[in-house]
């Protein structure tokens, strides 16, 4: 983020570590608290709680040029308290002297005869401004801290979850069920009371399973490397031998794999799913793979009396570990209403779209976008670098315009650090580029973005990129 230039009295957003923008003002910090040394920053109270931090220049941005991204970027009731109680606080300050800035703030000065919390960047008690889809357990040590918290919410929040929902008809025939804000995931969910089995435990498949045990339901898991199953038994799973084993123990069975050779194999092969399906027993499949695999697999699992879903899902690692992907379903609609629950455990929000591939299709076309929009981001980096600019700065301009987004300045982050932890595998979106492209040849559609951005990701592969992440397609421009 580019710096900017502040001073105590002004609103702004404040971005702590991990955790999203949040509204606040520049204050002076108590006279017995010393800066920070080496760092240029100010001390922030933020709007909504009593929490004070110390703020790097880079990491704030002034609260009225940004307030429609930041609204649009988070979302949730304490984030939506929060904004709203910097409204208040506009409200009362209009019409006063610049210089008067504190008498306006009454509860700025009863709160100022308490011991002010100061937040670091790895203080693990930043319950406040968390993403407000992060759901506190009850084993967890500041869960009754978070009751607290929540104990001026409206009563409305612990209505029936199907109370909450928002059921939304496109003209297209889609619908979305989404929670009627992010913290509906908080853990107001009433599981159901089916038996949930779970295949894979990848990336996104292990932030799955985990939300699914938080939320109440039961569980059984089975993984190809058995040994990661075992962080999930001690969190209450249970344990499948083979995928047979849990689809014929389970009432509705997820599968969650890497590409459709291993998604037929799950199924189709020895000790596999459709050797444990009956009659009524749900199957969804989650991977990401071609409208032809998933027609396959509904066919055979529907032959043997089972009900057929697909459900990939958008997001990445840390999405899927905050519950916050984004579901696109399609197949058996009852299937769909039975997963409700569990669907609000992993995401923020789910669509249905219609028939068995729809899902298949429209995940391939997203992946397609975000696959081709972040080589062309690593272009610009290196092209920056090539021409003698300031990478940085580069980054810093596009996180002020249109094309400004949290994709956007954790992958460039990410490059500039050389950080290329997998968050999504580049393999992965190589992978559905190439699928996205074989659909587009069969709809006799020309995908010449998409055939580019392959080629530079399959060049990345070549310099043995592909377990990191996707933003490593970077390293195929400067080799």
């Amino acid at each position: 983020m580019a710096a900017v230039h502040l001073r105590i009295g002004d609103l702004v957003w404040g971005k702590l570590g991990r955790y999203p923008p949040w509204p606040g003002k520049i204050v002076s910090p108590p006279k017995d608290l010393k800066k920070p040394r080496g760092k240029k920053c100010h001390f922030v109270k933020f709007f909504g709680t009593e929490d004070h931090a110390w703020i790097k220049v880079e990491q704030l941005k002034p609260y009225h040029p940004h307030k429609e991204e930041m609204i649009k970027i988070n979302k949730g009731k304490r984030f939506q308290q929060a904004v709203d109680a910097v409204e208040d606080y506009l409200k009362k300050a209009k019409g006063k002297e610049q210089n008067s800035e504190g008498k306006g703030d009454s509860k700025g000065k009863k709160a100022s005869n308490k011991p002010l919390k100061i937040l670091e960047e790895d203080d693990e008690d930043l319950s406040a401004l968390k993403d407000p889809s992060e759901k506190p357990v009850k084993d967890d040590p500041h869960f009754h801290h978070f009751l607290l918290s929540q104990s001026e919410k409206p009563a409305s929040s612990m209505e029936p979850i199907s109370k909450r929902l928002k059921i939304i008809e496109e003209v297209t025939g889609s619908t979305s069920i989404q929670a009627a804000d992010s913290t509906a995931i908080n853990g107001s969910i009433t599981p159901t009371d089916k038996r949930i089995g779970f295949l894979g435990l990848g990336l996104m498949g292990s932030g799955i399973v985990s939300n699914l045990l938080k939320m109440g339901h039961v569980v059984t898991v089975w993984n190809r490397t058995a040994e990661k199953c075992d962080l999930f038994i001690q969190e209450g799973a249970r344990l499948g031998r083979t995928p047979a084993e849990v689809a014929s123990m389970c009432d509705i069975t997820f599968s969650c794999v890497s590409d459709p050779k291993a998604a037929r194999d799950l199924v189709l092969g020895p000790s596999g799913v459709l050797q444990g399906i009956r009659p009524g027993k749900c199957y969804i499949e989650m991977s990401t793979v071609d409208p032809e695999t998933i027609t396959e697999l509904s066919q055979v699992i529907t032959s043997r009396g089972g009900r057929f879903l697909e459900a990939p899902v958008a997001g990445s690692q840390q999405l899927s570990n905050d519950g916050m992907l984004v579901i696109l379903a399609a197949g058996d609609r009852t299937v769909y209403e039975d997963c409700s629950s569990c669907f609000q455990a992993m995401g923020k929000t789910s669509f249905f779209l219609g028939e068995a591939g729809n899902a298949a299709r429209m995940m391939l076309i997203l992946n397609m976008v975000q696959g081709s929009f972040m080589a062309t981001i690593a272009e610009g980096l290196t092209l920056a670098q090539a021409t003698g600019q300031s990478q940085q700065t580069f980054l810093d301009i596009l996180c002020q315009g249109q094309m400004a987004s949290t994709f956007v300045d954790q992958k460039c982050q990410n490059i500039l650090q050389g950080n290329f932890k997998p968050d999504y595998y580049l393999k992965h979106i190589q992978k559905d580029l190439r699928l996205a492209i074989s659909m587009g040849d069969m709809a006799n559609h020309p995908t010449p973005m998409a055939a580019a951005a392959n080629e530079v990701y399959k060049r990345a592969k070549a310099l043995d990129q592909s377990d990191n992440d996707i933003s490593a397609v970077y390293r195929a421009y400067i080799h």
